[in-house]
């Protein structure tokens, strides 16, 4: 019977409802005559047993359904039972249709009577594996219902608690009897106990769960909030009916906790992100400090100030602010003098800043653009003082709830001091906050701080630049040269990347082009000893493999501790590794001899040279690349190259080619086709990717170097600021022929007088008369110690360029070498009287033996003054 009506006037009687209670049990029924045989047989008995009420009848009950085993005993039962004997046990049963299988029933027998009196039996049989598993469900149903970890109600279709575990009973107190019969406003607020109702109707009238349910509430007797995770379904009966809803409830406080604290760092990160991007973007202090102000109102707090020491705004050398400075008692008994420079609000109207004994001496606000001072006594002296923050609560009938004074440290300075305040009703500061603000305060700082020393490092950056680049323009014999250099540092203007130009006995000249890995001012350093290093050993006159051999072991030697370093090693390795790093730089030396127009390379890691001839595309020179100076262990190689008349030779750094946007073989051909004359068919400024798109059209054939190395610059897509760039560009020009004398002499004492004949007769045909006199001298001289000095056969050249270079060659490895001679000796005053008339003189190594020279200026040139009386009287 599913309903039972309240009134007793008018009662109906209905069927069980399909999936009731009995029909899990599986109670049957039959009946036993007076002779033992079965008369009545149940249609549940015919479910039960799986026989029809015909197959039973009249038949001996013990015979039919017990084993053979068993069935005298079972006769004597039923003997019993029909004596009047109520009988109650376990009976095992054969279960026809199942293929023999055996079944354990429980038989209820309560003995009768026939109308007749005869005695007979009514049998209750109940199936015990039916029961057995109705067992198991309702203890496990109570073990998971009852032992779960999860709080767990059974509302009612009034939605009233019909039943609660331990679990819940332990955090809302008493027993889990006593929750009987209560609603959701017995446990939450108003608000929330109006929607967890609506949730359960919903989810009662649906069908449809309610998963992950955000409720907050608190435990009896506790102020704690807490937050619960509630999953609803709805409950049916056997038969479909709805009959509640179970709902299971799991805290989630300490998620909620660690979600706020994994946001609150979230929100701190993107607002340290912010300030790295917004803070320090101007040299300019006021800005600086408006740019924090920017970020921290309102992302961080609702008002905030920044006071900065006057004595950083005026360019003090030594900011008051300084841990070590004087006692601030000397201020006057407050601090030092502070000018609010940057003040902001997120609240409507707000005043200014009032923090408690924060204010001015005469206790008044501070406007911007104020100076003023904190009395000695006062938080925000004292994070003055101490460059220490310092936590400040409101006061009553006060806008602000409480403030950070945060001083501004950089570098053990104390630059200022920034207010970060929040009003009332705002989350008051935390330990995280305050770390936040420290930092905030501190990036401000260091951005000030650079600020102020920017002018002085600026302007001693540019003397060290000017110092390390070759001044005004590079003049060489045979060649035409033009040069650019954009250091990669806009701040400093300095970076690593060099060229030079250095000239060369016999009119030839020694091109270079370096970079040093790194950039910045340790870089141009380095760069500058490098420079400094090429230069004496091109004054050396090596072969250019030999100079770059020998600047190898220099660089070595520069990034590696040396003498007084030699104790401080192991306590400074890092720092060492630094320096070895900086000092790795790649070269490429050329020596080009305007006579032959031949140029000798050798490179040390650095990219090929670009060669252009004319009316050809510009090639890369195939000069074996070697490594890097600073690395050693490998020797370098030299290429000889004879250059065409007029054509165009570069040498450049990577940072011309290279970028992040594009890589280095794309960045190469569209140098190449830079420099290929743009009025070629199929070439132009716009056949590479690594081309800028907005480069100028090109109108033919670039005329001079000087445009030639703008027209680079503004077509490739150099990405300047990634790193420096040097290009150096000369055009080859050689000397004419009849510019150069040359002439084989005998080893044979007339080759002396042979040597003055020709040389005069050189320099008459050059206009040169003025010189003859001393050329004829010093030829002589030069010949002679070919011949008394030297081996196999004599050279004389002479060339005529800026200046007049004369040159005498032999087959003989000993260098000649000045020396004083005696008052007795007849000789040895030759190279003394060639030092004392020629402009320089000196002698380099040649593949074949030795080469002697000296140079004159020319007649229209700055003359070398005749030697005094004093100066040739020295000789002897």
């Amino acid at each position: 019977m599913s309903e039972i009506p309240e009134t007793t006037s008018d009662v109906v009687w209905q069927s069980s409802p399909p999936g009731s209670i009995y029909d899990y049990i599986k109670v049957a029924s039959f009946s036993i005559g007076p002779d033992g045989l079965v008369d009545q047989w149940s249609r549940r008995a015919v479910d039960l047993f799986g026989m029809t009420s015909a197959e039973v009848r009249g038949k001996d009950p013990v015979e039919v359904f017990m084993p053979t085993e068993l069935r005298p005993r079972g006769h004597r039962q039923v003997a019993e039972i029909l004596d009047g004997k109520e009988w109650t046990g376990l009976v095992p049963f054969r279960m026809p249709g199942e293929g023999g299988a055996h079944g354990v029933a429980e038989v209820y027998v309560m003995p009768s009577e026939t109308e007749s009196g005869e005695r007979a039996a009514l049998c209750i049989v109940v199936d015990v594996r039916a029961l057995r598993g109705i067992e198991t469900d309702l203890a496990a149903s109570q073990a998971i219902f009852g032992q779960s970890p999860f709080g767990f109600l059974l509302f009612g279709t009034d939605l009233k608690v019909q039943r609660t575990n331990e679990r819940f009973a332990t955090v809302f107190g008493g027993t889990a009897d006593e929750h009987r019969g209560r609603t959701v406003h017995d446990y939450l607020s108003r608000p929330e106990a109006e929607r967890m109702n609506a949730s359960l109707r919903r989810v009662l009238e649906t069908g449809e769960a309610a998963i992950d349910l955000q409720i907050v509430g608190a435990a009896p007797n506790s102020t704690d909030r807490r937050h619960w995770s509630i999953n609803l379904y709805r409950v049916h009966s056997g038969s479909g009916r709805p009959i509640g809803v179970a709902g299971i409830g799991t805290d989630v406080t300490r998620r909620h906790v660690a979600a706020r604290e994994a946001a609150s760092a979230r929100r701190n990160l993107a607002l340290l992100n912010e300030a790295s991007a917004r803070i320090g973007n101007s040299l300019d202090l006021e800005t600086t400090a408006r740019e924090l102000l920017d970020v921290a109102v309102p992302g961080f707090c609702d008002l905030a100030s920044v006071d900065l020491y006057q004595g950083l705004l005026t360019g003090d050398e030594a900011p008051p602010g300084r841990w070590d400075a004087p006692h601030p008692e000397s201020y006057g008994g407050g601090s030092a003098e502070l000018r609010r420079v940057a003040f902001a609000s997120a609240v409507s109207d707000a005043p200014l800043i009032t923090t408690p004994g924060c204010s001015k001496q005469d206790g008044t606000p501070t406007a911007v653009g104020e100076v003023h001072r904190y009395s000695f006594n006062s938080p925000c002296s004292t994070a003055l003082r101490s460059a220490r923050v310092q936590a400040i609560p409101g006061e009553e009938g006060t806008l602000v709830q409480s403030t950070l004074a945060v001083p501004m440290v950089a570098h053990d300075t104390v630059v200022g001091l920034v207010q970060f305040s929040r009003t009332k009703g705002s989350e008051p500061f935390g330990e995280r906050d305050q770390a936040l603000a420290v930092e905030l305060a501190a990036r401000a700082a260091v951005c000030m701080d650079n600020a102020r020393l920017y002018r002085r490092e600026h302007e001693r950056a540019l003397i060290l630049q000017r110092s390390l680049l070759p001044p005004g323009d590079p003049e060489a014999a045979g060649l035409d040269i033009a040069c650019r250099y954009l250091p990669g540092n806009t701040a400093t203007e300095v970076g690593g990347d060099w060229f030079d130009v250095i000239e060369l006995p016999g009119h030839r000249t020694a091109l270079v082009v370096g970079d040093v890995m790194g950039r910045g001012l340790r870089a141009a350093v380095a760069m500058g000893e490098l420079r400094t290093a090429v230069r004496t050993l091109a004054l050396l006159d090596l072969e250019p493999a030999e100079v770059l051999s020998a600047l190898d072991e220099i660089a070595r030697g520069l990034g590696s501790p040396s003498g007084t370093q030699q104790a401080s090693r192991v306590a400074h390795k890092s720092r060492e590794a630094d320096l070895s790093e900086v000092y790795l730089a790649t070269c490429v030396y050329a020596v080009y001899d305007p006579v032959t127009r031949r140029c000798t390379f050798a490179n040390a890691g650095h990219l090929p040279p670009v060669l252009v001839e004319p009316g050809e595309e510009a090639l890369l020179l195939d000069v074996p690349p070697g490594m890097p100076l600073g690395v050693g262990g490998e020797p370098f190689e030299e290429v000889e190259v004879e250059l065409p008349e007029g054509a165009l030779l570069a040498l450049y750094t990577d940072g011309l080619v290279e970028s992040r946007d594009h890589p280095l073989d794309e960045g190469l051909r569209a140098f190449r086709s830079a420099l290929t004359d743009p009025a070629r068919p199929g070439v132009g400024p716009h056949s590479s990717p690594a081309l800028r798109p907005d480069a100028p059209p090109a109108i033919g054939a670039v005329r001079s170097l000087e445009d030639v190395c703008d027209h680079v610059l503004t077509t490739l897509d150099t990405r300047h600021g990634e790193d420096d760039i040097a290009l150096l560009m000369a055009r080859i020009q050689g000397l004419p022929l009849e510019a150069v004398g040359d002439w084989r002499l005998p080893r044979e004492p007339r080759s002396v007088g042979r040597a003055r004949e020709l040389a005069r007769a050189q320099l008459v045909s050059w206009d040169l008369e003025a010189l003859v006199d001393t050329v004829e001298l010093l030829v002589s001289e030069l010949v002679t110690n070919a011949l008394r000095y030297g081996e196999g056969e004599i050279r004389l050249r002479l060339l005529r360029d800026r200046t007049l270079v004369c040159e005498v060659w032999d087959a003989g490895l000993v260098q000649p070498r000045r020396r004083r001679a005696r008052d007795t000796d007849e000789g040895g005053r030759g190279l003394q009287l060639v030092g004392l008339l020629s402009a320089a003189w000196g002698s380099r190594r040649t593949p074949r033996g030795k080469t002697v020279w000296f140079e004159l200026p020319l007649p229209d040139g700055d003359s070398t003054a005749e030697p005094t009386v004093e100066q040739l009287l020295s000789m002897f």
